[in-house]
């Protein structure tokens, strides 16, 4: 007979949200390249009689497995090469420090302000900062083989392994990954008709999240292959229109939910048919069984699935036809430049390097000035945790420090049965698969599959065996702590700070998609931004692509701080609660935007248009929301005086800022 914990022993919601395991599918490839790419630089080690040469290229090895995440080919290149790049100039500067004392505190110091700066950019620039600063750890700790270019050669030969095995297929599946992509949405889309109309709407919410994360993904694939070709691939081009065809479907869905009357299964089969046409490629005739349209809502819907059929098996398609929906990506050059501009002048990039310069300086201090075997270790444990993209840094703390634990088990039976010389090989290629398989569920099991193989790896460069361990789990617990004392209770930044301002520029967006959806707006650029401070009534339409634009940017906005929010839940309190009440009022903008979204297809297909006067009211509405949003450290109370005809269109809109009004109030 099970047992119910006592209340005074029941786990609570923070911790179980950070122990518990993420779902993820595995990465069958992935898994096979960690193997092949880490075991393979140690056996030539060995062959050749230079095994600490060896563990060196699988050190590097280890750095492309943890950024071979990406589908499509040329993302690969992105996401390994160049954090390579970065990871040999800081192995280099690292070597160079190495002996010199307060010289090596101050470089590792300064290191550590750039690779914090640099890794606010974008996830790429991330994992690069991230290198440069753990390479140039290691070649600040440890004496490394061979003369000064010995290691960055090694290290990046390593990595570039990785992506050599990782782009083998290119030539035969170029292409392949972005029409999965595509063919994905589709599915997803496929997948939120079937909930339509359903009650409660907790399945049409998560459908509708899914949706927006795979259109996001689809986008950022074609538009980042489609920017180095100019427009100039029809392939892309073709996929491109696709993605833009069933725009239109998405944006049907929310009318049909309010509907409250589920779609006839033709329709959901009729999308997934569209996606193994786009997945395969197919250019043939579709026979479309779909159902007379009876109303508004269902008339929206086969309009919209008529015309991707269209797109999806037009054998041509003209570029010029084409609207990139996102904005068509800058040349690099610009954007490497933009990117540098913002980093320089951005108060969140200085503040987040200094974050991490501050505790990199601490402690290369305290190992500078307090005897500690393997110290370089603190400073790598501080590098892994204080990186605030890749979630929490309290809750990364506690997950690295209960890894540790779980690796150096592994790691002692390891080191304490296996011989040294060849059965490490065989010992890498059965831990190193395990770093891409339990990386996709959360950075503790992450942390558990890489200790074992850094230990191993390291035992091979200085042969002391099971004294490693005590050591490494002495020094994870000190960089854990100093990350948890001066890059997180030190620096006072709540997540109201982080997030309810990202909120609240949501909230405004939105009424200023509200005026766009019914002419109301001021100009917006190709980039879907306003141009204009004013917002006058207008009698002109806005232009559709230039709306499109908006409600893609705000649904990614959302998606990003539904996620910023999901991480605070995983902080203890008062931030994880603070957190959970404030996390409805995402979910109200959210359906917001579904509701100017279905109001907007069902004056398209035939219902009365608003007035301007009703339009004005909802939009003035969310900004005195957004601005209560944008002042408040918890949620405050705020007038609601929403009235207008009951038939009007924006009648579901006006219950539901109503409602996301009430959410802002007190309880």
């Amino acid at each position: 007979m099970s047992r119910e914990f006592p209340i005074g022993l029941t786990p609570p919601d923070w911790l179980v949200r950070n122990l518990q395991p993420q779902q993820a599918p595995l990465n069958r490839p992935a898994v096979a390249r960690a193997a092949v790419a880490m075991a393979l630089p140690l056996a030539i080690g060995l062959a050749v009689g230079q095994p600490a040469y060896g563990a060196l290229a699988s050190m590097g090895a280890l750095s492309g497995v943890i950024g071979d995440t990406a589908d499509a080919y040329r993302m690969r290149i992105l996401n390994i090469a160049i954090p390579q790049l970065f990871g040999a100039i800081g192995v280099t500067l690292g070597s160079a420090a190495y002996g010199h004392g307060w010289w090596a505190v101050a470089a590792l110091t300064g290191i550590a302000l750039v690779s914090g700066m640099i890794s606010t950019i974008g996830a790429v620039a991330s994992v690069s900062g991230l290198l440069l600063l753990l390479n140039s750890v290691i070649g600040a700790g440890l004496p490394l083989p061979g003369a000064w270019w010995v290691a960055p050669v090694l290290m990046s030969g390593g990595g570039l392994l990785v992506l050599l095995l990782a782009l083998l297929a290119w030539p035969l599946r170029s292409g392949i990954p972005e029409r999965a992509a595509v063919a994905n949405t589709y599915r997803t889309v496929a997948d939120l008709l079937a909930t339509c109309g359903d009650d409660p709407t907790a399945g049409y919410d998560a459908a509708r999240q899914a949706v927006t994360q795979s259109l996001n993904q689809s986008y950022d694939l074609v538009l980042a292959r489609r920017a180095r070709h100019h427009g100039s691939s029809p392939e892309l081009t073709r996929l491109l229109a696709q993605l833009n065809a069933i725009t239109p479907v998405v944006e049907a869905a929310p009318a049909v939910h309010q509907s409250g009357e589920p779609l006839p299964p033709q329709i959901r089969d009729t999308v997934r048919h569209l996606a193994h046409a786009v997945e395969t490629g197919y250019t043939g005739p579709i026979g479309l069984d779909l159902p007379t349209p009876t109303g508004e809502t269902t008339r929206a819907v086969d309009h919209a699935l008529r015309h991707a059929a269209e797109v999806v098996t037009a054998p041509d398609v003209d570029p010029r036809g084409i609207d990139d929906r996102l904005g068509r990506p800058a040349a690099l050059r610009i954007r490497a430049a933009r990117a540098a501009r913002n980093v320089l002048l951005s108060s969140g990039s200085w503040r987040y390097g200094l974050r991490l310069a501050v505790c990199i300086g601490l402690a290369q201090i305290l190992v500078s000035t307090v005897p500690v075997a393997r110290s370089y270790w603190v400073a790598l444990t501080i590098t892994f945790v204080m990186k605030p993209d890749f979630g929490s840094v309290f809750s990364r703390a506690l997950l690295r420090a209960l890894g540790t634990v779980v690796g150096l088990v592994i790691a002692a039976a390891v080191l304490s049965a296996v011989p040294r010389g060849w059965w490490d090989v065989l010992v890498l290629l059965l831990l190193a698969p395990l770093i891409p398989a339990l990386t996709p569920r959360g950075y503790g099991y992450q942390t558990a599959a890489i200790t074992p193989v850094i230990l191993l790896l390291s035992d091979v460069l200085n042969h002391q065996g099971t004294a490693l361990l005590l050591p490494r789990l002495i020094d994870s617990l000190i960089g854990c702590g100093i990350a948890l004392i001066a890059g997180y209770l030190l620096w006072p930044e709540s997540w109201h700070t982080r997030v309810g301002d990202r909120l609240a520029e949501a909230v405004a967006d939105t009424a200023r998609y509200v005026e766009s959806a019914f002419g109301t707006a001021a100009p917006v650029s190709a980039e879907g931004v306003v141009v204009s401070a004013e917002r006058v009534l207008v009698s002109t339409e806005v232009d559709p692509a230039a709306r499109a634009r908006m409600r893609r940017r705000l649904y990614r906005d959302l998606s990003v701080i539904r996620t910023e929010f999901q991480r605070a839940l995983t902080e203890p309190p008062p931030t994880g609660r603070l957190a959970a009440g404030w996390l409805p009022l995402v979910v109200a903008v959210e359906r917001i935007v579904d509701a100017t979204t279905a109001a907007r297809v069902r004056v398209k297909h035939g219902a009365p248009v608003p007035s301007p006067a009703e339009v004005t009211q909802v939009a003035r509405q969310l900004r005195e929301l957004a601005e209560g949003v944008r002042e408040s450290e918890v949620l405050v109370e705020v007038r609601t005086e929403l009235t207008g005809p009951a038939e009007s269109v924006l009648e579901p809109l006006r219950q539901e800022v109503a409602a996301a009004r009430a959410i802002a109030s007190p309880h």
